[in-house]
Formats: structure tokens, sequence, C-alpha cells
């Protein structure tokens, strides 16, 4: 457990020393079963020479004694041969030590089938409908998860793993390289795809992706509104590109990370934006939280051209996000979700395909609503303690202990309590979230009551100017 809420890096440094301690301990069984059996070697002969001697001795003595018969003489030479016979037996009768069983390396080698879950509930299906295109196989990182959520208008569906290295997170993973995550192509986890990659947006969550991006191995051309933000990663290894046009017409695949839904639109539909860039065959790949209707239109056009879309949003913040553990939810071409594995895994510790365009953007805004609505809650707790006489820090501490204990909870409430509102997840955008997710309720006629109350206590902070501060600064509406 402990490994799974650390870094990709972490656990692959621990995995490394397991697997040098289980090759060490082999090495020590080894020699203990040569050195054994040389023993046994040696008191085999010991054995085998003391019988000699005694058989020796007896013969000698029969020769000293007179007896007289032939019966008597035979039946003493018998008594001694079988006593020979049976010191003989007992020699060559002994068994070497039995060796151990075999190592647990090889039996637990064996990679296990991924578990089916059933029972996924859908929404409504979208117009766009993908073939899959045929793509090479890629080197799976065991850290790394790949999803199919094959939604359709039927009410059961199933996981499909991509690949057989698919393990659930309970389950320990073995690396099968002991070298450091960011030893870029050669690391042995992950093997980079060979496309051109272009990257639109270096924001909080852009940076970090790019940099692993990096790390690992890809060939990768930038460009960022804010031109000073591509310096850092030209450094690094990556390319400029001048615009978002120019980056789309020379990569193969293209991925933006955007804000909101106008920004989304502006980079695609804008001067010297992602449409004048597309032709046939060339891929996006939109990772912006955005609204499904947005997500539609951008893949409309980008399919008129001639290009292949998929929308990607991802789950988690700056910290995951400089870590390569986000969790990347997609939709659309699965053809491009395919091409995209080794990017996927170089960004992310799992990543699910939810089907046609416009799923993963539902999921994401159902996801943020509820981690918005769990942060106001929080807020609201910690402010009822203080109020009512109660320790805040022992509060925090009763929650650490219980059911809702999480990274989350735990990290918020300690930016709430030294007063560190240092965003990495800004306020604003959560809000953005709530609203769009209310919205989507709305769509559907289906009540969002709590999401609701959530967001007017966001606009609240964004009236207290909080929007650029952690989302964790929703406290200062309750204090004000």
């Amino acid at each position: 457990m402990i490994k799974i809420n650390k870094g990709k890096r972490f656990q692959q440094a621990v995995d490394a020393v397991e697997e040098f301690l289980k090759k060490s301990k082999g090495k020590d069984q080894g020699s203990s079963h040569n050195s054994t059996e040389e023993k046994n070697r040696r008191n085999s002969s010991e054995e085998r020479g003391k019988q000699g001697s005694a058989a020796e001795k007896r013969k000698s003595e029969g020769k000293a004694k007179k007896y007289i018969g032939d019966g008597k003489k035979r039946t003493i030479s018998t008594k001694a041969d079988r006593g020979s016979k049976s010191l003989l037996k007992g020699v060559n009768n002994q068994s070497p030590r039995k060796r151990g069983r075999p190592p647990k390396d090889d039996k637990d080698s064996l990679i296990p089938e991924s578990s089916t879950v059933k029972k996924l509930t859908t929404g409504t299906m979208s117009s766009f409908k993908w073939q899959p295109s045929v793509t090479e196989p890629v080197k799976d990182d065991p850290h790394f998860h790949h999803f199919l959520l094959n939604q359709t208008e039927k009410p059961l569906v199933t996981y499909q793993a991509i690949s057989k290295r698919l393990k659930i997170s309970e389950e320990e993973n073995r690396s099968t390289s002991i070298q450091a995550a960011d030893s870029t192509a050669a690391n042995g986890s992950i093997t980079p795809t060979d496309k051109k990659i272009g990257f639109l947006g270096l924001g909080l969550m852009g940076s970090g992706i790019v940099s692993n991006l990096l790390k690992m191995g890809h060939t990768v051309t930038v460009w960022n509104r804010t031109a000073e933000k591509c310096d850092l990663f030209i450094q690094e290894g990556a390319r400029l590109g001048r615009t978002p046009a120019e980056v789309v017409s020379t990569c193969d695949i293209t991925f933006a990370c955007v804000s909101d839904p106008k920004a989304s639109k502006d980079l695609v539909l804008g001067p010297s934006g992602v449409l004048q860039g597309i032709r046939p065959g060339k891929c996006y790949v939109d990772m912006s939280t955005v609204d499904p209707d947005t997500v539609a239109e951008i893949a409309q056009v980008i399919v008129s051209r001639g290009g292949r879309f998929l929308e990607a949003p991802v789950s988690g913040n700056q910290q995951l996000s400089n870590e390569g553990m986000l969790v990347i939810l997609a939709a659309g071409d699965r053809g491009v979700y395919e091409d995209c594995s080794s990017c996927f895994q170089a960004m992310g510790k799992a990543s699910f395909f939810l089907g046609d365009v416009g799923n993963a953007a539902k999921m994401m805004l159902i996801l943020n609503m509820v981690q918005g609505s769990f942060m106001a809650t929080i807020a609201e707790g910690l402010t009822l303690a203080q109020v009512t006489g109660q320790s805040q820090q022992s509060f925090l501490d009763i929650l650490n202990q219980g059911q809702l204990a999480s990274i989350f909870l735990d990290q918020k409430c300690q930016n709430i309590l030294q007063g560190n509102f240092k965003p990495d997840f800004y306020l604003k955008y959560i809000q953005k979230d709530l609203r769009l997710a209310i919205a989507l309720g709305d769509s559907v006629n289906h009540p969002t009551p709590m999401a609701a109350a959530a967001n007017e206590v966001y606009k609240r902070a964004k009236a207290l100017d909080q929007s650029d501060n952690d989302m964790s600064a929703v406290y200062r509406a309750y204090i004000h």
C-alpha cells in the first residue's frame, strides 16, 4: 500500500531492491547446496573407507581360526557376506539432501489474466464511432494499467485489458528493470513510440506531462501562449513550435492541455490554430477538462479535415503530474488511444478507454464534481470545529484514523492549517468544473443539489480574490 501511494521512480527503486535481494538469496542457496553436497561426498568416502577396513579385519580373522567341516565354514562366510552387503547397501542408499522448492520468483513470474468487472451503467452514445487501426505492440510499463470500457446502450459491459500485463492495484507489481525511471529510452519499462509528439499548453498540468514525456525518451515539440515557458523544456531536449498549426503539421500526434472550453476552441479554430495544421492521418488529443458539447464540436472539425481525434482529460494535480502518476480518461478513436500507449505510460499510472467522444468529458466532470464538493465539506467541517471550540488539528487527526483517510484529505487540511494556498489545483478551475457538471445534470434533468451548494461557496471564494489560489482556499469563504 505504501508503494501504491508513492511515485513511479520510488516504486521502481523498491522493485529493484527486492529483485536484487531475491537474486542474492538465490546465490546463497546455491552455494549452500554445493557445500552440503561436498560434505556428503566426504562423509560417504569415509564410510566406505571404514567399511573396507572392517571387511579386511574380518577376512584376516577368518584365516587365523581353524574350523572343522565345510558346513560350518559356509555358515560363517555367509554371515560375513551378509554383514558386508548390509553395510554396502546402507552406504549406497544414503540419498543426497533434498533440494528446497523452486524460488518463488518462478512461480510468480506467470502474468495473471485480466479480471472482469461487471455491470457498468452508461450514458448516451455520441454520434462518433471509430474503427480501430492496426498498430505495433508497445512494451508496457509494469506500473501502468490500461482499461478498455466499451460503453454501449446495453446496461452490461466489461473491462478488457489492452495487454496481458494488466494487474489490479492491490497486487504487487514486479519490475523487470533495475534502472531509474528517468533513464529515458533504455529504462526497460517503457518503449517510447517512434512517432513525433507535439504538446500545446505548458500550465500546471502540461509542464509535468511534457517533462515526463522527455524523460521517457519521446521526441517532443512544444508550444505555449507565453513563449518563455518553453525555454526550460528546450533545454531538456524539446523542440520549439512557433504556432499550434506548425506543431500539428510537423508532428504525428499532438496533445493539448488548456484551461477551459473557450481556450480549447480558440486553440483549434483561432488564427494559426490546430485546424490549419491538420492533414489526413494527423492525430489530435485534447487533454483539457471541458464539456461534452465542446469536445464533440472539436472532434467534428478535426475529422472533417481527415484528422483523427481522441479526448483524454486527466485526473490529478500538479504534484501527480510531475510524478507521472495521473489517471487518463480517454474516448474517441481507439487506434489513436493505442498509438498513445507509451505517452500515457510516461505521464500516468493508469488509463481508461471509455468509448465514444464525450464519455471522457462527462466522467471527468462527475469526478471533479465529487472532489470539489468534498473539498468544500472539509472546509466547512474545519470552520465549524473552530467556532465550536474544537481543535482543528484533532479534527484532522481523527479523520486520518477513519474511513475518510486519504492523501488528498491530509494534504488539503494541512494547507488550510498552515495557511498555505499555493496552487496545486486552481480554485477557479474546480469551480468551472462544478458549473459544467451542474449543466450536465440539467441536460438530462438530473438534480445536483450538493454540487450546486458547493458551487456557491466557490463563487464566494472567487469574489474574495481566491481564484488563483489552490482549491483548498475555499476555506476562506467560511471565515469572511
